[in-house]
């Protein structure tokens, strides 16, 4: 076993795991689950979705990695880098589509294994790469990510990326607008 077949079962790992954090707030609704899985079906809930998702299946890589005593570097830098860029990648490229097709699940799934594909080549390559000071400063960068994923879940702006057209409403708000 090598990094490249890690990386391999990561994409793999990371699009089904999509599958089980997109429905956890709905199986078990609470503040903590809110603030980690989509609450609603608006576009920035699966954001945090995606990010949520790439965070939880690095700790599946982690134990990968060292069970089979795979040399690596900057493990937290590429969780928080990956992850964050998950974001800025999939926004970028469903964007256009959405707005010209509409929500469309071919779309909506291609997207996101191309996503994962591209994050997991990002991380091949940080993990391949030199050292970076300060390897335990991505640990503070996701919880202030996650502090920013509660205040947006609870007091999203009126923007359509966080609308729910559903429910018809924003974040977790239980009344309609």
């Amino acid at each position: 076993m090598n990094l490249k077949k890690i990386k391999i079962i990561s994409t793999i790992g990371i699009f089904l795991l999509s599958f089980l954090t997109h429905y956890l707030y709905k199986w078990f609704p609470n503040d903590l689950f809110a603030i980690f899985f989509p609450v609603n079906e608006s576009i920035w809930e699966h954001m945090k979705m995606l990010f949520t998702t790439v965070l939880l299946y690095s700790i599946i890589e982690y134990f990968l990695l060292h069970y089979f005593k795979i040399k690596h570097h900057n493990f937290f830098w590429s969780i928080w880098i990956t992850a964050t860029l998950s974001i800025i990648i999939y926004l970028t490229l469903y964007m256009p589509f959405y707005y010209l097709l509409g929500n469309n699940k071919i779309i909506i799934f291609s997207v996101l294994i191309i996503t994962i594909i591209l994050i997991q080549l990002i991380s091949y390559y940080i993990l391949n790469s030199k050292n970076i000071k300060l390897n335990y400063l991505p640990i503070i960068l996701i919880i202030i990510s996650y502090i920013i994923f509660g205040y947006l879940t609870y007091y999203p702006p009126k923007n359509e990326l966080f609308f729910d057209f559903n429910e018809e409403k924003y974040g977790i708000n239980n009344y309609n607008i």
